[in-house]
């Protein structure tokens, strides 16, 4: 694998990135793909009190007849 050095303000810029980023160059031609090394944290999309209330509400269908319900859709 070929390496490239970048200078710092760069590489700080590449460290907080949580997404795939498309490198253009500044013309705006494409040069490639940056992938994050490592996945940021995932994060909940709901605050811990609507979990609770959630759970606390109950609800839902049994396995049984979710699992009937895909079979007659096969």
């Amino acid at each position: 694998m070929t390496q490239i050095t970048v200078d710092q303000a760069t590489a700080e810029r590449l460290r907080q990135a949580d997404v795939t980023i498309r490198l253009v160059d500044a013309s705006g031609n494409f040069i490639g793909h940056f992938v994050p090394s490592t996945p940021p944290p995932a994060e909940p999309e709901i605050s811990d009190e609507e979990v609770q209330r959630r759970i606390q509400k109950g609800g839902g269908r049994p396995l049984k007849d979710i699992l009937a319900d895909l079979e007659k859709q096969s």
